[in-house]
């Protein structure tokens, strides 16, 4: 099982409920304002939680002037 810290827990309540709407393109800024958190406290997270979570796929989509997380469902 895999330990989550509490900002990490809210990131990740957020990105479920989002993907379970379907795949979502976000943004850090978006995620924390909706959870209360800063853009850099979940822009620092979410690459390792791309790497550890299992209940949702986490994906660096691309680089404008900040960068998109494409979200969507586990499939495994």
């Amino acid at each position: 099982m895999t330990k989550y810290t509490e900002e990490e827990r809210r990131i990740l309540a957020y990105l479920h409920d989002s993907a379970s709407r379907g795949e979502q393109y976000l943004r850090s800024k978006t995620i924390a304002d909706a959870i209360g958190l800063t853009a850099k406290q979940v822009g620092s997270r979410l690459p390792n939680l791309a790497e550890k979570s299992e209940e949702v796929d986490i994906e660096k989509w691309g680089r404008a002037r900040s960068t998109t997380w494409r979200v969507s469902r586990s499939t495994a």
